[in-house]
């Protein structure tokens, strides 16, 4: 997030886009309801007619995988009607000039032809937009789990440049985290082209300062994502794997192609807290302590680095992760010493700019938001308050492509998944007791006119194929899907929906497109 999650509730205007946020992240949305009733307006920007959008001021129910065209069209509104910010526009970013000859053709009404959202509320939210004091977006998987989600959210980046909403409180571009320390996994380099805070293995200075400090030589080629990885493990080219808190028998797209690709590996470790679908694959299995059975450190979504503390020991064999992954580093040959999180974490702080003011002795009193660049900084609530990171901010041309599958005769209808309320992911956790008995399975929503034209009853047991696999899973009717889309999540097993899902990759981020595939349904 580019600011923070107090700062919500300030806000005069919320544009919450491909996010359901009561059912996703309760906490957060609490802010939202509490800016409504202090006057704010509420946009939500969802193919589903959710319980959020029907308490929003204007829901634009735009159909999946169209956002870039409606973004865009927003933007075309906000540029023909000079409502946009001049002042912020010319000293703050760069290209102008390609946004606005890109946006020109997508009128109202062109943009309601691709998206289905009447021209009228086009115009509506987006002179709303344009004209609050404070507006803020925020946004999910809903925006990025495309084949063009990088896309979407330069599409997102445009607009509130555009408008001068962001670099100010309650303002920004607030993507929300959809795990309790992801924001943190991606700071300390678990993506393939980067070390830790965002520093590029292309670099050859930070290469060099990552190789002094760790006594090794650092790769200058970036590596692969997770779904490259299963696809070069089908293929042989991949022999091992070691696979920590994920479980991507059920959250990866074409879920088949992931469980043929751990089959072929010669060896697979998985270490984790339970015996998860993907640890019955593995060849050895590594107990884990649980978040209350270690000492560290969470990074959030709005980039607050905050204290974990132990406070029961770890059943059996169990160890933190930091200690498994000493103890198999120094079996291997590598010397890997420390004594505690708080040693790990002031390693961090030494070769990491934005962390550079972190420690533990801080973090007792409370958490510190990155940037935190030295020890007496304070942290920072809201990011590019007077320079972007680059200098300026830059406009970028996006056009809309229709997604990777769109119904045909054979699969006529576009599933789309996303969470429910009672569960987090695959049920890894929340599947083993109460919240479980609240809701013990799943169902797909259908749209109550499909419903009748397929002599679909509530609770019928249905087959959803794809082009990839079919599963079986009971209907729920109702209106929150419009007619010709479907709904279901990923939390169950026993319905284990990314056996669906279409693996195609986004080229930049290469997240897959969970969000748009082609199935049938039938009974």
């Amino acid at each position: 997030m580019t600011n923070s999650i107090e700062e919500i509730s300030d806000a005069d205007l919320i544009l919450a886009w491909g996010t359901n946020t009561p059912d996703c992240h309760p906490v957060i949305s609490y802010k939202a309801n509490k800016a409504v009733l202090n006057g704010a307006n509420l946009v939500v920007v969802d193919p589903r007619q959710t319980e959020f959008a029907e308490t929003a001021s204007e829901h634009l129910q735009l159909k999946p995988g169209t956002d870039i065209a409606l973004l865009n069209g927003m933007a075309n509104v906000i540029i023909n009607e000079n409502l946009w910010n001049k002042e912020f526009v010319s000293n703050r970013t760069e290209d102008f000039d390609v946004l606005k000859e890109t946006v020109a053709k997508y009128t109202p009404d062109y943009v309601e032809e691709i998206t289905g959202v009447p021209a009228d509320k086009i115009k509506a939210v987006a002179r709303a937009y344009a004209g609050a004091e404070k507006a803020t977006i925020l946004y999910t998987m809903g925006i990025t789990q495309h084949a063009v989600g990088t896309h979407n959210v330069f599409a997102v980046a445009n607009l509130s440049m555009l408008c001068g909403q962001i670099g100010r409180e309650s303002t920004g571009v607030n993507p929300l985290r959809g795990q309790n320390n992801v924001q943190g996994a991606c700071d300390m380099g678990a993506l393939p082209n980067v070390l830790t805070g965002y520093q590029s293995v292309a670099d050859p200075a930070v290469r060099e300062k990552f190789g002094k400090a760790w006594n090794c030589t650092i790769p200058d080629q970036a590596g692969i994502t997770v779904g490259e990885m299963m696809t070069a493990a089908v293929h042989g080219d991949i022999s091992a794997m070691y696979i920590m808190g994920e479980n991507p028998i059920l959250s990866d797209a074409d879920a088949g192609h992931v469980a043929k690709g751990l089959e072929n590996l010669d060896f697979l470790v998985v270490q984790d807290i339970f015996l998860t679908e993907t640890a019955q694959y593995a060849d050895v299995v590594l107990p884990s302590a649980c978040f209350a059975e270690k000492d560290g450190t969470f990074s959030n979504t709005e980039r607050r680095v905050q204290r974990v503390r132990k406070a029961v020991e770890a059943p059996g064999e169990a160890l933190a992760d930091w200690e498994v992954i000493c103890k198999l580093a120094n079996a291997m040959g590598y010397q890997m010493n420390y004594d505690s999180p708080s040693a790990v974490l002031d390693e961090i702080a030494s070769v990491t700019p934005s962390y550079g003011g972190i420690s533990f002795e801080r973090l007792e009193e409370k958490g510190i938001q990155w940037p935190c660049p030295t020890a007496d900084h304070s942290g920072t609530q809201f990011m590019h308050g007077e320079k972007f990171s680059r200098g300026l901010g830059k406009f970028h041309a996006v056009e809309h492509i229709p997604p990777d599958e769109v119904p045909d005769e054979e699969y006529p209808f576009v599933l789309s998944t996303g969470r429910r309320l009672f569960h987090y992911h695959t049920g890894t956790m929340t599947r083993k007791g109460m919240l479980d008995e609240h809701m013990p399975a799943d169902y797909l929503e259908v749209n109550c006119a499909d419903a009748q034209r397929l002599g679909i009853a509530e609770g019928d047991k249905l087959t959803v194929s794809s082009r990839r696999g079919s599963i079986e899973i009971p209907a729920r009717i109702a209106d929150t899907v419009p007619s010709g889309v479907v709904f279901a999540s990923f939390h169950f097993s026993e319905t284990p929906i990314n056996q669906l899902t279409n693996p195609k990759l986004d080229a930049i981020s290469k997240i897959p497109e969970f969000k748009v595939c082609a199935v049938n349904v039938t009974k």
